[in-house]
């Protein structure tokens, strides 16, 4: 373990303005610059329960509970967790009893709040969109509820996701093994006013991000039911924890090279025999279609601090997420850093993890993700265009190239996919015209989450610039 000696001498004024605080939080986490530029600020600020719905009832968590989860829609309500609010696809949430919602309102989630993190990893922020509205959240993350005849729920989002107020939500942190925050311990963070002008501008642009990813995943469920359409395959639920026992029949000569239980079970079948029902025209496989399926090769990584000199690294966890976050600067002169590097015609597979979780869960790179390097644990499918890629972006993300995916994993305790396997994926064949339709709507979505990043670093960047020009003296 590395650990780095720290010299940093604290004013006994400071700790009687942070609740005569003795852990390092409040002092290290840059709260305390915060703080002095804010202070310096000539524009008003008010705390932030002075701004939000009902005082401090529009900071809260939502409640602890013995959880019922069921597979029906019919009975249940998507159930977000503190991971899954910084998912840019929300359709593979498990599901909440709606018994158990009636009786617990207050775990219901609205459009234009602000979520934010509070156990575990403090402070990561998301505004809810209009797809998460009538979701039901796990009390792992807090609820901001603005006022909006009082402030605007973006500008409010941006000003808290910013450098300046993401420190001041970490210093109300407690605890050592499990940290966590709690709506007390953000009831006077100071919110800056910065003016209408500002603060609408901002507001747009929040907005505007968030209606442009709700958008991108309507474009990506109505791709896969195109997709299906044209095979007339019957739409497959997105589901792997099922609480009865999957039973099938198999012939003893598939069980020469696979012997585990998911790839013969009827989650497979359901997904792989109406493909391979298909006429051999109008199938293939990934290995066949793809330009390239490839691994990278493990090497030593020195992480540098200084962007000018690197790249930005990720790890497989936060590709998914709205604005996947880099793990560290990697070198551009690394010997072999090239393999690492993803472009707009690479696809990226998780090859390990939960199959509840991450594996095969196919990601086209958006963000900074594109020109980035990715580790070696997402396998790269290459496609000669960007159409190809879309394309095959939107048949992996279907139900019937996600369990392919899943099920051809093997390991107990960690399931692995390798590029063998991913190769043999069933691919449907279309026609290229409609492969070229269908995958440039692929392409777009990618896009679009890109272009719904920008703006949201726009506003966050608007927010940085006023205050800094305005409190720095």
């Amino acid at each position: 373990m590395k650990t780095t000696k720290l010299d940093f001498p604290v004013m006994s004024s400071w700790m009687e303005n942070n609740g005569r605080r003795l852990d390092c939080n409040p002092y290290l986490s840059g709260a305390f610059e915060a703080k002095v530029i804010l202070e310096k600020l000539s524009a008003k600020k008010q705390p932030l329960h002075e701004v939000t719905q009902g005082g401090m009832k529009g900071i809260f968590n939502g409640p602890r509970f013995a959880r019922n989860y069921v597979e029906d829609p019919e009975y249940g309500i998507p159930f977000l967790g503190s991971v899954d609010i910084l998912a840019a696809d929300l359709s593979n949430l498990t599901l909440l009893s709606k018994k158990q919602v009636a009786s617990h309102p207050e775990l219901l989630i609205d459009e234009g709040w602000t979520l934010i993190t509070c156990s575990g990893t403090i402070g990561r922020m998301v505004y809810s969109r209009s797809e998460m509205r009538g979701m039901a959240g796990s009390q792992h993350f807090m609820r901001v509820v603005a006022d909006p005849d009082k402030i605007l729920p973006g500008y409010l989002y941006a000003y808290l996701s910013s450098k300046f107020g993401v420190p001041l939500v970490i210093s109300g942190t407690y605890g050592s093994i499990i940290q966590g925050i709690e709506p007390q311990h953000l009831a006077d963070l100071p919110v800056p006013r910065l003016g209408k002008d500002i603060e609408e501008e901002v507001h747009n642009l929040v907005l505007e991000a968030a209606r442009i990813r709700t958008e991108a995943n309507i474009q990506l469920s109505s791709a896969i039911h195109k997709l299906e359409k044209y095979f007339n395959l019957p739409h497959l639920p997105r589901t792997i924890n099922k609480t009865e026992p999957d039973t099938s029949v198999t012939s003893s000569e598939l069980l020469s090279s696979r012997l585990d239980g998911l790839f013969h079970s009827n989650y497979h079948k359901s997904a792989l025999e109406p493909l391979l029902k298909l006429p051999e025209s109008m199938r293939t496989t990934l290995g066949t279609i793809a330009d390239e399926v490839v691994e990278p090769l493990r090497f030593k990584r020195t992480p540098i601090d200084n962007s000018a000199y690197g790249i930005p690294f990720f790890g497989t966890s936060t590709l998914m997420w709205l604005e996947p976050t880099l793990t560290y600067y990697i070198a551009k002169n690394k010997p072999g850093i090239k393999q690492y590097i993803v472009d707009d015609k690479t696809l990226l597979v998780p090859r390990s993890g939960q199959l509840a979780g991450i594996i095969g869960h196919v990601v086209f790179p958006y963000g900074s993700v594109v020109g980035g390097a990715v580790t070696e644990d997402a396998i790269r499918i290459k496609a000669k265009s960007q159409a190809i890629a879309g394309y095959l972006f939107i048949a992996l993300s279907s139900e019937y190239g996600r369990r392919q995916l899943k099920a051809r994993a093997f390991g107990s305790s960690i399931p692995h996919l390798d590029v063998r396997m991913i190769k043999a994926t069933v691919i449907p064949l279309l026609s290229e015209e409609k492969m070229q339709e269908i995958g440039t709507i692929g392409y777009q979505i990618s896009q679009a989450r890109s272009k719904a990043i920008e703006k949201e670093q726009r506003a966050r960047n608007l927010v940085e610039q006023w205050i800094e020009s305005e409190g720095v003296v």
